[in-house]
């Protein structure tokens, strides 16, 4: 339900609650307002034609989930099955039955790309501006909170290298985010450039019709073979209750993945030597994993691949498929000439070359008139700005499921609303830490889509509550059990004239 208030000579939609993005996140945190505060306002604006978010956009072959589903599923709503990696149009089916089984469907307004945001203080509120991505348009909407779901890359494109005499050669080269839907590789000479989880995906999907795929890499990634269908799960899930079962295979699954990471960053010798061995066991005697499969970097120093049932191993053994290990000297009219001298024929180019990253979705803040510098902001939890008033965004796990995160941000900004409410306040607003220095960066990946773009977001500090954790377990007592009026917090209500004048514009809207 939306109340319509008046700003000067326009009406204006308000809600208690704005959701900026229909995908994971943002129907992940309407649910939750939909089960704890059922009485709260609330309205989603997506920017595409439809829910899904990433999981509606790839439609390249064999996209599927990169970590597995009885995390990335919802807690109040868990992945029913045995499978423990999905592909992209059931975890799409998935998004929309959700949305749809809580009703959250019908908030939601389709092609509103957000472009900025105003913060009033004296009526504690936000202006919400979108522009109608089929008209043109430009519509304005008030709220008293801003919860940006909208991911953490640009949608529309990823990262695009100049790639040298790329106008000589005359096959497609196809991005993995615009995938050509009549695109026909059966019999064709594939070249895949990459090595991160859209290659390593794309290769043997690609590989069972096409004549023969390469998968071109700079640098090697880690990879990990996980089976397809979790045994345990798949014997907790015969053998117990639903309601039982849901939330040991959901923790057995989020401690595995902890327990991976933080051996990995203790003891990243062992954990370099298990997967490596992995690799050797599962390739043909003789193939050189010290080339391709080794990378000169530490395990989880950039995000790790999954593959399901080992099927990119599977694929190399079997000939379809090949790993090349070598930098591009330049695209040539059949395909790439490699600077090792080798050429690599090819009917078709795929660049899997990673992301773009676009902080709050592109979406431009500002305070009673004053815009926000990102790079000036410290982070706070990992999910709110310093000096940013009832404004959060959703960032997930880079190093475990997104929605592991996800849904404790979404579940603390209800503690926050509720303590708000309790307590007669109208804002909250992170504070940065003070006599000491917030200078870490966002994120500690060494990934290239992350190190292109640190200059341009939120730093971090040497402690909580201004650093994040990786860790699920630390999070989970922080955003569940930490006072949420901590030292990086400060909390007011709004000056009594912008109070007073916005309660009327409301009242006269509710009244007609």
């Amino acid at each position: 339900m939306t109340a319509t208030t008046s700003t000067g000579s326009e009406r204006l939609d308000h809600v208690d609650v704005l959701i900026v993005g229909a995908g994971l996140s943002g129907i992940g945190a309407a649910c939750r307002l939909v089960l704890e505060r059922p009485s709260t306002s609330f309205s989603i604006l997506e920017a595409r034609d439809a829910m899904g978010g990433t999981w509606d956009l790839f439609r390249y072959p064999g996209v599927r989930s990169d970590s597995d589903m009885f995390t990335l599923g919802y807690p109040f709503r868990p992945w029913p099955e045995a499978r423990a990696i999905a592909d992209g149009p059931s975890i799409r089916e998935y998004v929309g039955a959700t949305a749809r089984e809580f009703g959250v469907d019908e908030t939601i307004r389709f092609r509103h790309r957000v472009r900025s945001a105003e913060w009033d203080s004296a009526a504690a509120q936000w202006t919400v501006t979108a522009e109608l991505t089929d008209t043109g348009e430009t519509v304005r909407l008030t709220c008293s909170w801003l919860s940006v779901c909208s991911g953490y890359y640009r949608y529309d494109e990823g990262h695009r290298p100049a790639f040298p005499g790329r106008e000589r050669f005359t096959g497609p080269l196809v991005y993995p985010q615009s995938w050509p839907q009549d695109l026909d590789w059966t019999g064709k000479q594939v070249v895949v450039i990459g090595s991160g989880a859209t290659a390593v995906t794309l290769v043997p999907s690609l590989a069972e019709s096409a004549a023969h795929v390469t998968m071109l890499q700079r640098t090697p990634s880690y990879v990990l073979a996980l089976p397809g269908v979790d045994p345990i799960a798949k014997a907790i899930m015969r053998f117990l209750p639903a309601r039982l079962a849901h939330p040991i295979v959901r923790w057995k699954s989020a401690l595995v993945a902890t327990l991976l990471y933080e051996f990995s960053q203790r003891r990243p010798k062992a954990a370099r030597k298990l997967l490596r061995k992995g690799a050797v066991s599962a390739l043909p005697d003789g193939y050189d994993v010290d080339v391709h499969f080794n990378p000169p970097y530490g395990p989880w120093d950039q995000r790790m691949c999954l593959i399901p049932d080992g099927d990119l191993y599977e694929s190399l053994s079997s000939g379809r498929a090949e790993v090349v290990t070598d930098r591009i000297a330049t695209f040539t009219e059949h395909g790439i000439e490699l600077e090792s001298g080798r050429a690599l024929e090819a009917d078709i180019i795929v660049s899997a070359t990673g992301l773009t990253l676009l902080a709050l979705g592109g979406i431009t803040l500002s305070i009673d008139g004053t815009p926000v510098e990102l790079p000036k902001t410290v982070l706070y939890k990992g999910m709110m700005l310093s000096g940013v008033p009832n404004f959060n965004f959703v960032f997930g796990y880079t190093n475990n499921s997104w929605t592991l995160r996800a849904d404790l941000i979404n579940r603390y900004v209800i503690r926050l609303l509720d303590f708000m409410d309790s307590r007669g306040y109208d804002f909250a607003t992170p504070t940065a830490p003070v006599n000491e220095p917030a200078d870490l960066p966002f994120l500690d990946l060494t990934s290239g889509y992350v190190q292109r773009s640190l200059g341009e977001l939120p730093r971090q500090g040497r402690r909580a509550p201004w650093r994040m954790h990786h860790n699920y377990v630390k999070d989970l007592l922080v955003m569940r059990r930490s006072a949420v009026d901590d030292e990086g917090m400060t909390f007011g209500r709004a000056s009594s004239l912008g109070k007073t004048k916005a309660d009327e514009a409301s009242l006269r809207a509710v009244a007609g």
